[in-house]
């Protein structure tokens, strides 16, 4: 079983990941990690935070001259921004003095950073999270509630998709679809592995020009009119083998799992496998009809399913969506409640993006990969990458003799 974790709080001094289970031999550096940060960071629509924050991994655990040991993977993402939060984030006690002037670099944000934040933002965590935990303040909520935390998420994803491109040839891919009003046509084809590089170079993680463009004038607006602005990002996972997850379960079903994990991503309110429910369809249309192909292969006339049926994968390209609402923290701040006084009020606004949706692909496909490293753990097991493919090798034959 792969078990992932991860700790710490947006200003705090840095992100702290586990991942157990994974097996040993996979081989990764630092420098791979990086890469699968830096995505994260990309994509038109960030606000200046990305260009100051960067994402220093140092791997700690579970990986010795560049493979994997088998230990829990331990990885740490530094904030650069440390120093200018140390007071208000320092984990011992600091003076009320300390906190009621400048960080001595003549800023005077120092003072608003060290204030408490009593106004909570319609959206976030910050008002249901105070009143649950009996905060007076809502830093401790937004600290480890804010999407921040998901530099982790795809750091491990990393190693997630590393083990399973390594172990089953198996790699994802994921987009954009829309963003605002701006969205691909609904049978537009699923970008391909080979065209990952191409969609990483796209400002908006989009393989369709003219509607890369018209995503760009969505973002564009909200900008301009102090506002922001969701979309939609889909993930494809080629080569999965047919059988990953279970129908005997609740908890084991791959579709629930995966929609577990996407629902998870802060600004994340829908989930769809392959085309959803389809609602126009009548199911002689719906469902995908299973055939032989010209070399005897069996195959099938459609994916509508999204390669998933029954919980299980059906040997299908895997894909998957979910829409990313429009970021909480929005400029022209909405009205909520002061919590210190009980006085209506404008909720505080600290600064944010106006589209999160690019990076949101990103995360979304760590999140799957997450998933299907942990499904396909689970169906052949191995302490090993070779235990891993050898026992894969032997399941496919099976499979392969059955058809």
């Amino acid at each position: 079983m792969l078990r992932w974790m991860s700790a710490g709080e947006s200003h705090g001094r840095a992100l702290v990941g586990i991942l157990d289970g994974l097996p040993a031999g996979i081989k990764i550096t630092t420098a791979t990690v990086q890469n699968y940060l830096a995505a994260r960071r990309a994509g038109y629509g960030r606000g200046a935070r990305q260009k100051f924050e960067q994402d220093k991994a140092q791997m700690v655990g579970g990986v010795i001259r560049g493979v994997t040991t088998g230990a829990p993977i331990a990885l740490i993402i530094e904030n650069s921004e440390w120093p200018k939060w140390e007071t208000v984030m320092s984990p011992d006690p600091v003076s009320a003095q300390a906190l009621t002037i400048d960080a001595g670099k003549g800023d005077e944000r120092e003072i608003a950073r060290n204030k408490p934040l009593t106004r909570p933002r319609p959206g976030h965590a910050d008002f249901a999270g105070m009143l649950a935990y009996d905060l007076n303040d809502a830093r401790p909520v937004l600290e480890r509630a804010s999407a921040r935390e998901t530099a982790m998420r795809v750091g491990l994803g990393a190693f997630a998709q590393e083990f399973l491109k390594q172990a089953a040839g198996i790699e994802l891919v994921s987009y954009v679809s829309s963003i605002g009003k701006a969205s691909l046509a609904a049978k537009h084809p699923i970008p391909t592995v080979e065209e990952a590089a191409l969609l990483a170079d796209n400002p908006v993680r989009c393989p369709d020009p003219q509607v890369s463009k018209e995503m760009i004038a969505q973002i564009d607006g909200a900008q301009q009119n102090g506002d922001t602005i969701g979309g939609t990002v889909e993930v494809a996972a080629y080569a999965v083998p047919v059988g990953l997850g279970s129908h005997v379960q609740a908890d084991r079903r791959l579709d629930a799992r995966i929609a577990g994990a996407l629902m998870s991503i802060p600004s994340v309110k829908t989930v769809k496998i392959g085309d959803g429910t389809q609602p126009y369809l009548l199911g002689s249309e719906a469902h995908d009809e299973i055939i032989r192909g010209q070399t005897g292969e069996i195959t099938r006339t459609s994916n509508h399913a999204g390669g998933i049926e029954g919980g299980m994968s059906n040997g299908q390209i895997v894909r998957v969506s979910c829409e990313f609402k429009p970021i909480s923290t929005v400029p022209r701040a909405l009205s909520t409640v002061d919590l210190a006084n009980g006085t209506p009020c404008q909720a505080i606004h600290q600064r944010s993006d106006t589209c999160a949706v690019v990076p949101g692909a990103v995360i979304a496909q760590a999140q799957v990969a997450l998933v299907l490293a942990d499904a396909l753990l689970e169906h052949v097991g191995g302490y090993s990458l070779e235990q891993v493919r050898e026992n894969l090798r032997a399941y496919r034959q099976r499979v392969e003799a059955r058809v």
